[in-house]
């Protein structure tokens, strides 16, 4: 079905008016925290079926959430109150706590009964989910007695039920009780929760009965004079005695047949639990800790008080000494650091400054090759080329040396022949095969590498394993013709040291020697 204009506006209307009353009214969440067991766990959410709709019903709590936790939560949800049930040894306490600044209120349940087990004591219950689509109706006994105590616990109670007006409350909206009597006597509050219904009155079993949704048996009846007139077959168990006590006039229509406005109704309570018997213990001024404003065991004196005003002024202006230190310590501390920043900055463009003038200074050459190499590296290692070897380089070693000329010579630029036309350089194929092309007058120019092995060496190597240097046919005798038994001495009496190879060696010739003699032998 497609909605009209009219109807869109009257719906976004509706559901921001809607969004307006629920931020406006209280929210409570009911938890536990510790060990509680199950029968408290169930009555936790009983407690929650009370405050409903204007509560977390499965709200999950888990071991290790701290009450920070909750508070930290309660604010963006517009959470205003705490219902928190804890169990000890010997008793149980529930603690109502007022977001965000308290006050906290301590209670000790004497007694407590579940929803099972008050709808399993009754013989009709009333009790169907459309009861708990509106908030409960709030009613305070007895809570009129002058006393800081009781005035702090009605306030309390009050602020955790929304409020009503009378004038603009609509009747069908209210299906539920909850009744708060306080005892002057005992000091204890008792905790009740009920199912309400409103029947017509001034009609006879009779007529009630036919305005019911299920008509009687009238199988054994002949007129229906006997059952509006006599009542007749109907159990006395469904008459319930209505008096002054709960008779009212309506001021609109309730809903149920018969309830029509400015008509006489009576109004009737079903309980459907859960039952609570509460104790003050204490109150606290903050949100679970601060000053304790009452206490029903521990009673001071107005010096006692006083002292421990005192102590908790003190306590205050020490911490109120170490925040001003701290703000000052926190002040300093930046203005130091600004400072070393400001200092910083300027010493980095100071020396970017001096790094700019220092590359003005030294702007290569343009028009340089990237690959020439400086002439003076160029010209000190052709200097050395000719020291080490004693000829002049070639121009394609060294580029950028300048060639040396002889001390008759004119430092003049060398000449270019010139070729008559028609002819070319004068070449054979002797000249393109000859190793020696391409150097002046066909010699090589020395190289490290071509050096002449030691005369020496080529001795040694050819000589046989275990030969000293020295004279063919002097056996054993080492520089200078030492004799065979001064072999341990040389060189003025030290001791020759044989390297590693020639030792191998010496020791691999020897046993090829002796090898080849034996086989001779035999």
């Amino acid at each position: 079905m497609v909605k009209t204009k009219n109807q869109k506006k009257a719906g976004e209307a509706a559901s921001r008016v809607a969004e307006e009353t629920y931020s406006t009214v209280p929210h409570t969440f009911v938890f536990h925290r510790g060990q509680i067991g199950k029968n408290v766990g169930e009555l936790v959410l009983d407690m929650r079926r009370v405050m409903e709709p204007f509560t977390a019903r499965s709200l999950k709590v888990r071991k290790k959430n701290v009450l920070k936790d909750f508070v930290a939560v309660a604010g963006p949800l517009g959470i205003t109150h705490f219902s928190i049930f804890t169990k000890t040894e010997n008793t149980i306490n529930m603690r109502l706590a007022r977001l965000p600044k308290g006050p906290t209120l301590y209670f000790r349940v004497a007694k407590y009964t579940l929803i099972k087990d008050v709808v399993s004591s009754l013989k009709r219950h009333r009790m169907h989910e459309q009861q708990f689509s509106h908030h409960p109706l709030l009613v305070l006994n007895n809570f009129g007695i002058e006393g800081m105590h009781v005035k702090l616990m009605a306030t309390m109670f009050q602020n955790m039920f929304p409020s009503i007006n009378v004038h603009k409350l609509n009747l069908n909206s209210i299906k539920r009780c909850v009744l708060l009597n306080y005892d002057p006597v005992s000091q204890e509050v008792e905790f009740r929760h009920y199912s309400l219904k409103v029947v017509p009155v001034g009609m006879s079993r009779g007529v009630k009965k036919l305005m019911q949704e299920r008509f009687p048996n009238m199988s054994k009846l002949e007129d229906i004079s006997e059952l509006l007139m006599k009542g007749v077959n109907l159990s006395e168990s469904e008459a319930e005695q209505d008096g002054d006590h709960n008779i009212t006039e309506l001021p609109q229509v309730y809903s149920g047949r018969g309830n029509m406005a400015s008509q006489q109704s009576a109004v009737r309570l079903t309980e459907i639990g859960p039952r609570m018997t509460l104790q003050l213990v204490k109150i606290v001024e903050g949100m679970g800790e601060g000053k304790v404003l009452y206490h029903s065991f521990v009673s001071k004196t107005e010096e006692e008080i006083l002292e421990m005003l005192k102590r908790k002024e003190a306590r205050l202006k020490e911490k109120e000494e170490r925040k001003r230190k701290q703000e000052q310590n926190i002040a300093l501390k930046k203005e130091k650091r600004d400072q070393n920043k400001k200092r910083s900055l300027e010493g980095i463009k100071r020396k970017r400054q001096q790094e700019g003038q220092e590359s003005d200074d030294e702007v290569e050459d343009p028009g340089k090759q990237e690959d020439q190499a400086p002439a003076e590296d160029s010209e000190d290692e052709a200097e050395y080329y000719r020291q080490a070897v004693g000829e002049e380089p070639d121009e394609e070693m060294f580029p950028g040396a300048k060639r040396k000329r002889g001390p008759g010579k004119s430092p003049k630029p060398f000449k270019k022949r010139k070729l008559s036309p028609g002819k070319g350089p004068p070449h054979d194929k002797k000249s393109f095969k000859s190793s020696d092309r391409g150097y002046k007058d066909g010699r090589k120019p020395k190289r490290f590498g071509d050096r002449k092995p030691l005369e020496g060496r080529n001795r040694f190597r050819k000589s046989e394993g275990g030969k000293k240097f020295g004279p063919k046919g002097g056996k054993g005798n080492g520089f200078g013709g030492q004799k065979k038994g001064e072999s341990g001495k040389r060189f003025g009496g030290q001791k020759t040291f044989k390297g590693r190879a020639v030792m191998k060696r010496q020791k691999g010739a020897g046993g090829k020697k002796d090898f080849k003699h034996k086989k001779g032998k035999s």
